[in-house]
C-alpha cells in the first residue's frame, strides 16, 4: 500500500503531538516518584505507634511493686491494764508515730487490655497499713501492783497494744481511702501514654488486713 506524502503541517501536528504525550508521561512519571519518596521519608520520620501488652504493663508494674502512697503522722492515748491476785497494774501512754499505707501490687493485681480502644483496665487490691514508726512515747502514771509487777511479757503486750490502736486510729482517719486514691494517680501517671486512657478500679473481695 502506498502512504500519501505529509505535509508539513501534518508533520507539525504529529510532532507536537509527540511531544505533548512525551511530556505528560515524564510528568506522571515525576508525580509518581515524588509520591513514592514522600511516603517512604513519612514512614521514616513517624514512629511507629506504641504497643501495650501485657507483659509491659507488667514489667511497669514491678518497679513499683509496693506502692508506699499515703502517710501519716499520729498522737494517740494508750493505756495499759492488768489485774492479777486482786492486785493491778496500770499505765498510760502518749505515743506520737508515723504510719505508712499503700497498695501491694503482688497481692493479686488484674489487667486487662483493650488494644482496639486503646484502655488499660486494672484493678487493684485493697490498701493495708505498712508499718508503724514509732517516733515518741511519754509515760504516765504507770503503777505497778503490790503482788502484780510489771514483767517483759507486759512490755510486748504494750508495745502491741500500741501498734494495733495506731492501725485502727490511722485506718478511722482514712488513711487506706486516701491511699487508694494516690495508688490510681501514681498509675495513671505511669501507664496513661501512647494515647492510652487508663481505668483503675478496686477489688473490694479482700478484707483490709491489720497491719
Amino acid at each position: 500500500m502506498h502512504l500519501p506524502a505529509l505535509t508539513p503541517a501534518m508533520r507539525r501536528t504529529l510532532l507536537w503531538g509527540l511531544v505533548l504525550v512525551a511530556l505528560l508521561t515524564a510528568a506522571l512519571l515525576a508525580a509518581e516518584l515524588v509520591r513514592r519518596v514522600t511516603g517512604a521519608a513519612s514512614r521514616i520520620g513517624t514512629p511507629a505507634p506504641p504497643v501495650v501488652t501485657q507483659e509491659t504493663v507488667v514489667e511497669q508494674l514491678r518497679e513499683v511493686a509496693r506502692l508506699v502512697s499515703s502517710e501519716m503522722t499520729l498522737r494517740d492515748v494508750v493505756t495499759y491494764r492488768q489485774t492479777r491476785f486482786g492486785s493491778t497494774k496500770q499505765t498510760l501512754l502518749v505515743v506520737t508515730a508515723r504510719v505508712t499505707a499503700g497498695i501491694d501490687l503482688d497481692r493479686g493485681t488484674q489487667i486487662r487490655i483493650d488494644s482496639a480502644a486503646k484502655r488499660i483496665h486494672v484493678t487493684l487490691p485493697p490498701a493495708q497499713v505498712f508499718g508503724v514508726d514509732i517516733v515518741n512515747v511519754r509515760t504516765y502514771d504507770e503503777r505497778a501492783g503490790l503482788l502484780n509487777p510489771f514483767r517483759p511479757s507486759d512490755r510486748d503486750a504494750i508495745q502491741q497494744r500500741v501498734r494495733s490502736q495506731l492501725v485502727v486510729a490511722a485506718q478511722q482517719s482514712g488513711i487506706l481511702e486516701h491511699a487508694d486514691r494516690n495508688a490510681a494517680r501514681i498509675l495513671h501517671g505511669l501507664l496513661a501514654r501512647g494515647g492510652y486512657t487508663v481505668d483503675v478500679a478496686r477489688r473490694v473481695t479482700l478484707e483490709r488486713p491489720a497491719g
